[in-house]
């Protein structure tokens, strides 16, 4: 009897070169077959009869072997077996392509159900490459459901079936199940046997539907289970308590009044660091909804109270542009303010150095240079990182290692709904921004095709002798195959197009001293127009810059361009965003219509995260999460909602989760694939 630890090569049919294959799916025992579900199935229960079939498309057929199958050899590597199959309603010319075997599989005069696309119109009409399963003589309702693995080169669907089978087999009769059992009869789930049998071979679409049901939900509950524990342990460690006695000077300092949601997000701040433990908070909000404001709030707050605070950024430019934001405030206050970055002379970075370990450097601005090893603060208390998914949960546990458990505030400008937030950022409180401060007018935005390729020059022209700067954006840095923009073609045709105006390119292969002195001299109004990859994304803030082309815009997710129609709209002249791309068809102009409608960025990651789906939307941003193998962040709200709150109910009566062995054990291994050591 196979066990669920034995290695695959051991099924028959595998063996170790075959192993080495399954590797590359992560699949090196028959538990992680088990856990390897079907991103697909095929129902090759609904049967079309051949005078009913319509557009092209994959359909299971029941039919006869007419003529007996042939084959012919085309050319060298290429053969064809083709034959002809009947119902009751016509027939079907049939071929497959280099599968010579099909001739000895298939019987004239027996009955199959062929499941394949069928291509072609009319007499032309075919069924190509179809699979074929004999239909027994006493078969009522044949055809099934057939899951389809993920798969790389050299496996097939076959092999993935046969070590599925054999993981399934080895499935002992007492299987233990992570989900308690008030909960399974509360939210009608599967067990979790029942569950697994389902999902690989289900024997209805209506199984398949119980059995993702199941699994989702008991993906969510672990992973929810494991940030709650995270939470609660850093909420057991004694914090810095900070007096928010001085947070009214702090506001009086301000050159304007906070908006409501700003104000609320700095008291939730001081609430946290009053409380007597460590602060691990996210602000999220919208381009220019004034996160820095609410930043500056905790940096003044510890600098008040006689500790440090550090303040990383993901760039050289856009640490430099905080400090110059926050040191004009702070210094009101009586705070100092220190710049520390990568590209500083000896000198400075002996004098910076110096400043931060005697304490004379209250407030430290830099970027990933604050953690590295030489810099030694005096009493580091609050810890803010700007663009929190450039930042791994590594890195921010490294800069908080350098004071004793500081506050640590993490800010994003991928705004997202709330509920969602609770989830991703599950170990951490969140505040949203969801008001942006008076002032800032709409950006103006537009969705073209390449007929307005020669108006949107003349426009972008325009706008240069008016006094603005203008940014585009490409997606490809160098020609390749596709006809996409790539920025150094671009720029070229754009100088050939305004050969009076200064043009700079800006892309990621680029030494970032190049890019930190291309981005500094294009603030500075040296150039014109930037013409950029999408580095631009989270960028330093050009209040001239009053336009932004987006080539190819189809290509982007629509929370990638709302961040980049951000880098505009920052100063007192009319912006304007132009996406090309609404001649690629109706769904990338339905898809740009969006954010032509709206420039609320909540709207627009919803609609995002419907059209695209959480693996796009977020790509590599997983900010330190397990990954999610079946739940899908989009269409699971409501289960998703439904786990976070009975996870947070269990744990509340068992915080180390001993009543519930199985489940601690199943939490553990999911949290064992992150990148932070919390459950090592």
């Amino acid at each position: 009897m196979p066990a669920l630890d034995d290695s695959v090569q051991f099924v028959k049919g595998i063996g170790p070169k075959k192993a080495k294959l399954f590797e590359k799916l992560h699949i090196r025992t028959l538990r992680d077959a088990l856990e390897t579900y079907p991103r697909d199935y095929e129902d090759r229960t609904v049967l079309t009869r051949i005078a009913d079939l319509g557009a092209e498309d994959k359909y299971a057929i029941r039919a006869v072997v007419g003529t007996e199958p042939k084959v012919s050899r085309i050319r060298k590597g290429l053969t064809l077996a083709k034959c002809t199959i009947f119902d009751e309603s016509g027939s079907l010319p049939v071929t497959w392509f280099n599968a010579p075997y099909v001739v000895a599989q298939l019987r004239v005069g027996q009955e199959y159900v062929f499941y394949g696309r069928v291509q072609g119109w009319g007499r032309g009409r075919q069924l190509v490459s179809p699979q074929a399963e004999k239909v027994a003589p006493d078969a009522d309702a044949p055809g099934r459901i057939v899951p389809v693995y993920p798969l790389t080169a050299g496996l097939h669907q076959r092999d993935l079936v046969h070590v599925t089978d054999a993981a399934l087999a080895a499935v002992p009769g007492d299987w233990p199940d992570p989900l308690p059992a008030v909960l399974r009869a509360k939210y009608r789930l599967l067990d979790a046997a029942d569950a697994l049998a389902a999902i690989h071979r289900p024997q209805s679409t209506d199984e398949v539907a119980a059995a993702r049901r199941r699994m989702v939900f008991e993906e969510l509950f672990l992973l929810c289970c494991g940030l709650q524990q995270l939470k609660e342990r850093r909420k057991a460690d004694t914090g810095i308590v900070f007096s928010d006695a001085g947070l009214s000077d702090y506001l009086a300092a301000l050159p304007f009044s906070p908006t409501g949601a700003q104000r609320r997000a700095i008291d939730e701040i001081a609430a946290d660091c009053a409380s007597g433990r460590p602060m691990n908070r996210l602000v999220q909000g919208d381009v220019g909804s004034g996160k820095t404001v609410v930043a500056a709030a905790l940096c003044a707050l510890a600098a008040q109270n006689g500790w440090q605070a550090a303040f990383m950024a993901p760039t050289e430019i856009l640490a430099s542009q905080h400090a110059e934001t926050l040191a004009p405030l702070l210094d009101k206050l009586g705070i100092s303010c220190t710049l520390l970055t990568g590209s500083m002379t000896a000198a400075q970075k002996r004098s910076a150095l110096a400043a931060i370990e005697t304490g004379a450097a209250q407030v430290v601005v830099g970027t990933h240079a604050l953690i590295q090893q030489g810099v030694t603060f005096h009493r580091l208390g609050a810890v803010v990182a700007d663009e929190q998914h450039r930042f791994g949960v590594a890195q921010r546990a490294a800069l908080s290692a350098k004071g004793e458990t500081p506050h640590v505030l993490v800010m994003s400008a991928t705004p997202i709904p709330r509920t969602l937030a609770l989830i991703l950022y599950g170990d951490l409180d969140v505040s949203v921004l969801d008001e942006v401060p008076p002032g800032r007018s709409p950006v103006k935005t537009y969705a073209v095709g390449e007929s307005m390729r020669k108006r949107i020059t003349a426009f972008i022209d325009k706008q240069v002798e008016a006094g603005g700067q203008v940014y585009v954006v490409c997606p490809l840095v160098e020609e390749g195959e596709t006809d996409l923009k790539s920025a150094e073609q671009h720029a070229k045709d754009l100088q050939a197009a305004l050969p009076h105006r200064r043009i700079a390119v800006l892309h990621g292969r680029m030494k970032n001293a190049d890019k930190e002195q291309v981005m500094h001299d294009f603030a500075a109004g040296q150039y014109d127009i930037l013409v950029a990859t999408t580095v631009i994304e989270v960028g330093v803030d050009v209040p001239n810059a009053n336009l932004m082309v987006v080539e190819d815009a189809d290509r982007f997710g629509l929370s990638q361009l709302h961040q980049l129609r951000g880098r505009v709209g920052r100063g007192a002249r009319q912006s304007y965003c132009v996406f090309f791309g609404a001649d690629k068809g109706q769904t990338a102009r339905e898809r740009l219509k969006i954010l032509c409608r709206t420039g609320d960025g909540f709207e627009v990651a919803r609609a995002d995260l419907a059209q695209r789906g959480p693996g796009d939307f977020f790509g590599r941003r997983q900010h330190g999460l397990p990954a999610l193998h079946v739940a899908d962040l989009a269409s699971d709200l409501a289960l998703m909602q439904h786990a976070r709150e009975e996870a947070e109910a269990i744990l509340q009566h068992d915080p180390t989760l001993d009543g519930y062995p199985e489940l601690r054990e199943r939490v553990q291994r999911m949290f064992e694939e992150r990148d932070d050591e919390a459950f090592n």
